[in-house]
């Protein structure tokens, strides 16, 4: 990759941002430099995309704050391009209903998503609680039966050990994000599925695509781009598969390495 010379203006090239440790910081907020980032890739023409494991509801005051609207939801389950839903991936209801049963049985909860809200499957679970207000919401709303009124996109498994819920349910992906809770998806989903729906959408190419990650639901997507880019506070196994690694979030590694690759001065 080689930096862009005399000012000249990037086009049909698309950037993917993931939110917790990339876009937002250690203490979720959202460093001046990558506002400044952003709005100097839009400046030279590069398209912005989100790309998380969290759900649309999660971060709208993000994409309003950044100016985004083509995004990545639910490790790639649910994707928007330019405002519009361009393709969606929810879980099935009746192994829903069997995964749920045996979330009662072995004593956790679960936590139901759609792209417009999220409910609990009980009340004041305190691994869900600390895994939630990890990500600075407040506990949701019970609703046990949730997931039959509505398309589920993803569900947040409240437990400390998954190997046993592997074991029993192959068909669905459980991808740690916190010490109490793993992300639960249809298998064979990831950020890259979706990434790659988006691109598709947008009339890009996989070549000309960018990813910027730190997180175990990253390394899909890192490895599919044409260049892939580890934080400096990403996992080692990210570091290991990216293409380039910047610095820290916190010491404005997504700028620092936008402007490593060319894409903004």
């Amino acid at each position: 990759m080689h930096p862009r010379k005399g000012g000249k203006k990037l086009k049909n090239k698309i950037v993917f941002l993931d939110i917790d440790g990339t876009i937002v910081n250690h203490d979720k907020e959202i460093p001046a430099s990558t506002i400044e980032a952003v709005r100097k890739l839009k400046e030279n023409g590069v398209y912005v995309a989100i790309a998380t494991g969290r759900a649309p509801f999660m971060y709208e005051d993000i994409r309003k704050k950044l100016g985004i609207d083509s995004y990545v939801s639910f490790n790639g389950q649910y994707v928007v391009l330019n405002g519009e839903v361009v393709y969606k991936n929810p879980l099935p209801l009746n192994r829903m209903e069997e995964l749920f049963a045996t979330v009662k049985e072995q004593g956790h909860s679960i936590a139901f998503m759609n792209h417009l809200e999220m409910r609990a499957s009980r009340p004041d679970d305190k691994l869900a609680e600390e895994a939630i207000h990890s990500l600075k919401f407040e506990y949701p709303n019970v609703d046990p039966e949730f997931y039959k009124k509505t398309e589920i996109y993803q569900s947040l498994l409240f437990c400390q050990e998954e190997a046993n819920y592997k074991q029993k349910y192959a068909d669905l992906r459980f991808i740690r994000w916190h010490d109490n809770s793993c992300d639960v998806l249809p298998d064979g989903g990831s950020k890259a599925v979706g990434v790659e729906k988006l691109i598709e959408a947008s009339g890009l190419q996989i070549e000309d695509s960018f990813a910027f990650g730190d997180g175990l639901n990253d390394l899909e997507m890192i490895q599919l781009v044409g260049t892939g880019v580890a934080m400096g506070n990403a996992i080692p196994e990210l570091k290991k598969v990216a293409d380039y690694v910047t610095d820290d979030v916190d010491k404005d590694g997504l700028y620092k390495g936008l402007v490593h690759l060319g894409l903004i001065n």
